[in-house]
């Protein structure tokens, strides 16, 4: 019996660990990740009174510190937006632009449901070929992990909130392996996003502006 757990733990493990190991020369600190056009911002909640969460608002933070530095020349949010008086995509615009990032140059996703949705949809949708991730260090491997399977050529960059959100990101390393077990099922298979639409031309735009 002790055997079979263990070997059970071990399978369960074996995608988590792939996506590390897989990533980990993707992965970058935000002062040497390599150029890349655009960052895509995954969304990450946002609380009742209309304020990104602090997760998020972090992720942001890292997002526009990029394209301050010039290692992206646009900002694609992408976040849930699918039920009345919640919406990601316009909270985490608001607050780049209140950042000192151009509004030409932030676009919104409003139907990146999940992490997989939020890539591909960037790639089909927006156009997105090369992207730099953005967003915390737990989720980092399974995000650059489905962009590049979604056909981005996709680095990424962390924050890592252990400091300020303990609980949250303890909670979301182990969160990452189940995860990212079911992640593999997108990659693999590359299924449609929940919803697909028209091709968007906001990033085309906000690169050329």
């Amino acid at each position: 019996m002790a055997a079979l757990c263990a070997l059970a733990v071990a399978a369960g493990c074996a995608p988590f660990l792939w996506a590390l190991a897989s990533t980990s020369g993707d992965r970058h600190p935000a002062d040497t990740v390599p150029e890349r056009p655009v960052a895509l911002v995954l969304g990450a909640g946002v609380r009742p009174d209309g304020l990104p969460s602090r997760l998020l608002a972090r992720r942001l933070d890292t997002a526009a510190a990029l394209y301050s530095a010039g290692r992206v020349r646009a900002i694609l949010v992408s976040g849930d937006n699918s039920v009345e008086h919640y919406n990601e995509p316009d909270t985490m615009r608001a607050y780049l632009i209140d950042a000192g990032v151009p509004a030409d140059r932030v676009v919104a996703d409003y139907a990146g449901f999940d992490t997989w949705d939020s890539c591909t949809r960037a790639h089909r949708v927006f156009g997105v070929e090369a992207a730099t991730v953005v967003t915390q260090d737990f989720h980092l491997p399974r995000a650059v992990l489905l962009c590049r399977s979604a056909g981005i050529d996709a680095v990424g960059v962390a924050d890592s909130s252990l400091r300020e959100r303990t609980f949250a990101t303890v909670y979301g390393w182990v969160r990452e392996v189940p995860a990212t077990a079911a992640a593999v099922v997108d990659a693999v298979f590359t299924p449609a996003p929940r919803f697909l639409g028209p091709y968007e031309t906001g990033v085309d735009d906000a690169l050329s502006a």
